[in-house]
């Protein structure tokens, strides 16, 4: 994860599958961006209490939310990799931990089980780890 942003404010792709939003312009850099509630299989979230005026984008600028910008490095060479932007309603927290406070993926309803990498605990609360590969990965090769 590079950084998490306001939710920024799109602009359609013609013939792009309904899950990707858009495009945005993150300081001069255009990135894709990934409908989160889309991409997992969720039911999309609630209208915004105004709706927005229509225009080329899709999200209305003050809209609810947040965008994370993720970049995927391929490989092991490091170096600047592709960046995606991903939406989510809410970031609640965010955390670093390493493998040994993970668990393997186990059934969770409602979620699909070939998109979560583990699951893990903080405070009593259980949180899950998404693979990115297996979620994006579909959509980047379309």
């Amino acid at each position: 994860m590079r950084e998490i942003l306001p939710r920024l404010p799109t602009t359609r792709i013609p013939g792009a599958p309904p899950v990707v939003a858009g495009l945005v312009n993150v300081r001069g850099t255009l990135v894709t961006v990934v409908e989160g509630w889309r991409a997992l299989g969720q039911a999309p979230p609630g209208p915004p209490a105004s709706p927005p005026a229509e225009t080329s984008q899709t999200q209305a600028p003050d809209a609810a939310g947040s965008t994370i910008i993720l970049e995927l490095v391929k490989g092991e060479s490091g170096g600047d990799g592709q960046l995606i932007g991903f939406t989510v309603d809410e970031v609640m927290d965010m955390l670093a931990g390493g493998a040994t406070t993970l668990e393997d993926r186990t059934g969770l309803p409602g979620v699909d089980p070939t998109l979560v990498r583990a699951v893990g605990r903080r405070n009593g609360e259980l949180f899950i780890v998404l693979d990115i590969a297996a979620l994006l990965g579909p959509i980047l090769t379309t």
